[in-house]
């Protein structure tokens, strides 16, 4: 397994949409284990291909406390069956956007039908922070980020905060 850079916003690859794959071989099994270990490192609960620069509808995820086993979940090709009309709002962060949050509301429960690892057709009922962990992932694979969920103002005032703070390590490793 490998630990994959996370490629930070703002970035045109974030905001490509990803293309669905059509079956899981040992190529996108080696490369969800690699996204899982890249997030348990990160500390992330949910990440994306395309944050790690690969446009594939693929996406890892473990919701689970710290105080619980681990409980990964890696799908392929993920796609929302049904939603709750009931939403659920969660200060949501994102490993591409480190260190910023803001809250979102989306369905609080959903079901979403997936590929796994063995390529064997899945679905998943999932409520409040998985069922918030999953959507967010899936935004990714459809060029969103959380920030595109909040006012124009705020996403801005991140972007522009994540854009100076990228000069500014540029320029650091440049003078090093």
């Amino acid at each position: 397994m490998a630990v994959l850079p996370i490629i930070i916003a703002p970035d045109p690859r974030l905001k490509k949409k990803c293309t669905p794959i059509d079956r899981v071989d040992d190529d996108i099994a080696t490369l969800m284990a690699d996204m899982l270990e890249t997030m348990y490192l990160a500390p992330g609960i949910g990440l994306a291909a395309p944050q790690i620069g690969v446009t594939k509808r693929v996406i890892v995820v473990d919701a689970s406390g710290k105080d619980e086993d681990p409980a990964p979940i890696k799908m392929a090709n993920p796609e929302i069956l049904s939603a709750s009309d009931e939403l659920w709002a969660y200060e949501e962060g994102c490993l591409s956007l480190p260190d910023h949050y803001a809250e979102v509301e989306r369905p609080a429960k959903i079901t979403v039908g997936y590929l796994d690892e063995s390529n064997a057709r899945q679905e998943l009922e999932a409520e409040e922070l998985l069922a918030t962990c999953i959507q967010h992932e899936m935004d990714h694979l459809n060029g969103m980020l959380f920030v595109d969920h909040i006012s124009a103002l705020k996403r801005n005032m991140i972007l522009r905060k994540l854009t100076k703070a990228k000069k500014l390590k540029a320029h650091d490793a440049a003078a090093d």
